[in-house]
């Protein structure tokens, strides 16, 4: 059997210098926990119309869009093949300001109207 040598290859290549700069950070910062928007955690009163699908005592905004998708689902009034559309029954027809069929989009729009 003859033995194979293996040829090795000399490398030269030549280390680059990189002359990026490093950043500092400035001293003394720290992260700060993220605090909550004041206007959205504000109890707002629901119009008459809206009081019957999410209540009447204050709410903030985003209590009552959870309350509302709550009822949406409940009730199956989300469109199956294009699941951003709301079909409005009877008390969300009230909401929407009469229309039949609005996007989830636009419900935040229109249910803001009904907020004071």
């Amino acid at each position: 059997m003859a033995a194979k040598k293996k040829a090795k290859k000399k490398t030269t290549t030549k280390a680059k210098k990189t002359t990026a700069k490093k950043t500092k950070k400035p001293a003394g910062r720290t992260m700060k926990a993220r605090k909550p928007n004041a206007g959205f955690m504000k109890p707002m009163t629901p119009s008459t119309t809206l009081s019957t699908i999410v209540g009447g005592t204050p709410l903030p905004r985003t209590e009552v869009t959870k309350k509302l998708w709550a009822y949406i689902k409940r009730n199956n009034l989300q469109d199956q093949q294009e699941k951003r559309m709301i079909i409005a029954d009877d008390k969300l027809k009230a909401v929407f300001g009469g229309k039949g069929r609005v996007s989830m989009f636009e419900m935040t729009k229109l249910v803001s109207k009904h907020l004071s």
